[in-house]
């Protein structure tokens, strides 16, 4: 059975090989703007579908599924005040972010979805949850919300810090799954792989 992850985030791959699993990776191009009212919760347990389902069409519709699958769609959010937290733009916005962010507590959550698809079955097996990690930043000065930016580390992250980088720095406090914060909460994805029939033990 292979897996395959919904996603070009090298983070993700690593976190999987890190605890013995191999994938194949295929980015899903979906459109990640919230619905209008859209809850934290369900937007990034809704993304990981449409990943994860994106993902298995194309396979389908070209013809790549040679046996059974598994696809794994996540997406990872950083939350404060029930604001999402993206990607930032310029520094202006990251600033604001780090402000925002700056000795206070937050959450970090992931949306993840595995759907099994069998070669000779039509039907398919699907799995949705959340994790929810809380993590808490030091006092931040302009000095280092300045240094920060300047590594060009917060360019492409959710929230504008990456915790596996130096944005580990700022983190005074952490409850939950670290690997969550990463991007992938590790236990849960290995336990429902497993439910589906994986094989993650490979020794």
């Amino acid at each position: 059975m292979k897996l395959i992850l919904a996603s070009a985030s090298p983070r993700r791959k690593q976190l999987l090989a890190q605890i013995g699993l191999s994938c194949l990776t295929r980015a899903a191009e979906i459109d990640e703007t919230p619905y209008p009212a859209e809850k934290p919760d369900e937007y990034v347990q809704r993304l990981a579908s449409d990943k994860a389902q994106t993902v298995l069409s194309s396979l389908q519709s070209d013809s790549l599924i040679e046996g059974d699958v598994i696809v794994l769609g996540s997406d990872t959010s950083v939350i404060i005040d029930g604001r999402i937290l993206g990607k930032p733009k310029c520094f202006d916005e990251f600033s604001e972010m780090m402000q925002c962010l700056s000795g206070r507590d937050h959450e970090v959550i992931t949306g993840v979805a595995l759907i099994k698809a069998k070669r000779l079955d039509s039907s398919l097996e699907k799995r949705v949850f959340l994790v929810r990690t809380r993590v808490r930043f030091r006092q931040l000065s302009d000095q280092d919300i300045q240094n920060y930016w300047k590594s060009g580390e917060p360019h492409d992250k959710a929230g504008g810090y990456g915790i596996q980088g130096l944005g580990a720095m700022f983190v005074s406090e952490i409850q939950g799954s670290y690997s969550n914060v990463v991007g992938l909460p590790l236990t849960e994805v290995a336990q429902a792989l497993s439910e589906l029939g994986f094989e993650v033990w490979s020794v």
